[in-house]
C-alpha cells in the first residue's frame, strides 16, 4: 500500500515510493529507494523535502498515515472548491481570431530566446531592445485570449527545453498576473523577468544541461548555480527592472525556506518571486525531458496544491489554478461518455465545464470526427485527466488552435 507521511516520521527500514518533489529539487539517483540508515534520512531532510510517499509492502508502515488514494480524493475536493470561486475576467477576443497570431508569436519567441542564450554563451550582453517588443506582444496576446497561446506551451522538444521553458513560463506568468489584476506595466516587467529567468543556464556546461540521466551531486550544484549566474547577467543589463530581477533571482526560493540560492522564507520572498516559483515548477513537472516524463497538467496542478502546505504560498497557488483552469487549455481529459477531448477554452464563470474538442473514443479505441462541445451546455462532463502518450495520440495537431 502507498501512504503519505511526514519526513519527521521517516525511519530506517521504510521504502520510499516517491520523494514527492520536483525532479530538480533533489540529487538522488531515483525517486524510489529503501531507507537503510539515519544518514539517508538526514540527507532527505537536508534537501527540504517535507513529505514522502512510502510503500508499506516493501518497508515499514505508519498505521495512521493516509493512503495515496485518500490524498488524491482530498486534493480533488480542494481543486473543485477552488474552481467554484472563479472571479470574473475581462471579455476576450474570439479564439479563432487570436490563434494565428499566437502560433506565429510562439515560433518567433522560441527563435529569439534560442539566439539570446547562444549569444550569452559567446560572451555577448543581453540587449533588452531585442526582448521588449516580444514581451509586449506576448502580453497583448494573453490579454486578447490566453487560450490561444497557453496550449502551445505544451509543445516542447527534448533538446530545446531550456529556451522553450522560458517562453512557456513567460506566457503562464502573464496569465497568472492578469488573474491577480496587477497593473499592466507591472505585468510587462514580470513577463520580462520570466522570459529571462533562466539566462544563467547559458553558463552551465551543455553536458550537464542536456545530460540524459540523473545529475551527480557536483553536477547538481553546478545546475543550481544558474540562478546566481542569471542574477549577475541581469544586474549588468541596462534597463532591467527590479521586478524582473526578483522574478529571475527568486524563482527557486521556497516559502518554507528550503529553496536556493539564498534560502529566503515567507514574505522575505517577493510576490513576483513567489509567483515565479509556482509557475516554474508547474511547467517543469508537466514537461517531458530526456529522462523525465512530464505529468498531465491537471495532475501537476494537484501537486502544486499538495506542496502548498510547505513550499508555496497557498493563496497564490489557488489563484494560479483559477488563472489557468483546473483542466488547463491544451490538456487531454476523459468525459463521462468515454470519449477523450482536448480542452480548447475555459468557461470564465465555470472552470469545471470548459469548452472541449472531442477527438477519440477511449472505450472503442478509435479516433472520432473532431467535435467542439461547450460542457456548460452539455450532459457530458469531465471525469478525469489523461496522458496523450497513454493513448498513443500525437498532441501536436491538437495543441495548436
Amino acid at each position: 500500500m502507498i501512504k503519505k507521511i511526514s519526513v519527521a516520521e521517516l525511519i530506517p527500514g521504510m521504502y520510499i515510493h516517491d520523494l514527492n518533489c520536483g525532479w530538480m529539487d533533489h540529487p538522488f539517483l531515483t525517486n524510489s529507494f529503501a531507507v537503510e540508515d539515519e544518514e539517508k534520512v538526514a540527507k532527505i531532510r537536508a534537501h527540504g523535502i517535507r513529505e514522502v510517499y512510502i510503500d508499506t509492502e516493501q518497508g515499514l508502515d505508519v498505521t495512521h498515515a493516509p493512503t495515496r488514494e485518500e490524498v488524491q480524493a482530498e486534493l480533488q475536493q480542494r481543486m473543485v472548491a477552488i474552481a467554484t470561486r472563479q472571479p470574473e475576467m475581462p471579455r476576450q477576443a474570439a479564439l479563432a481570431e487570436e490563434a494565428p497570431r499566437a502560433r506565429k508569436l510562439h515560433t518567433e519567441a522560441n527563435r529569439i530566446v534560442r539566439h539570446l542564450l547562444s549569444d550569452i554563451r559567446l560572451g555577448a550582453q543581453i540587449e533588452l531592445d531585442k526582448v521588449e517588443p516580444l514581451v509586449e506582444t506576448m502580453v497583448d496576446s494573453i490579454f486578447a485570449n490566453q487560450n490561444a497561446l497557453l496550449p502551445l506551451a505544451g509543445l516542447k522538444q527534448h533538446d530545446s527545453y531550456t529556451f522553450e521553458h522560458s517562453v512557456s513560463v513567460c506566457a503562464l506568468m502573464v496569465a497568472f498576473s492578469r488573474g491577480l489584476e496587477l497593473p499592466r506595466e507591472t505585468i510587462r516587467e514580470i513577463a520580462q523577468g520570466a522570459l529571462l529567468h533562466d539566462v544563467g543556464k547559458a553558463r552551465v556546461p551543455e553536458a550537464i544541461l542536456n545530460k540524459p540521466a540523473r545529475l551527480t551531486e557536483a553536477e547538481f550544484a553546478q545546475m543550481k548555480n544558474h540562478v546566481v549566474q542569471s542574477i549577475i547577467l541581469l544586474q549588468h543589463t541596462p534597463g532591467i527592472s527590479p521586478t524582473a530581477l526578483q522574478v529571475a533571482g527568486q524563482h527557486h526560493e521556497r516559502y518554507d525556506g528550503s529553496g536556493y540560492p539564498n534560502g529566503l522564507q515567507g514574505d522575505g520572498i517577493s510576490l513576483y518571486g513567489q509567483m515565479a516559483a509556482i509557475v516554474d515548477v508547474y511547467d517543469a513537472i508537466s514537461s517531458d525531458r530526456v529522462y523525465h516524463k512530464g505529468m498531465p497538467p491537471s495532475e501537476a496542478l494537484k501537486k502544486l496544491l499538495e506542496w502548498s502546505s510547505h513550499h508555496f504560498e497557498p493563496r497564490l497557488v489557488h489563484n494560479f489554478i483559477r488563472a489557468i483552469g483546473i483542466y488547463p487549455t491544451g490538456s487531454l481529459v476523459r468525459l463521462e461518455s468515454g470519449r477523450l477531448a482536448v480542452v480548447r477554452e475555459q468557461n470564465e464563470h465555470d472552470l469545471l465545464h470548459p469548452v472541449v474538442q472531442v477527438i477519440y473514443h477511449g472505450g472503442q479505441h478509435h479516433y472520432l470526427p473532431p467535435e467542439t462541445i461547450d460542457l456548460a451546455r452539455s450532459q457530458d462532463r469531465v471525469v478525469g485527466h489523461e496522458d496523450f502518450s497513454k493513448w498513443n495520440i500525437d498532441p501536436r495537431p491538437w495543441l495548436s488552435p
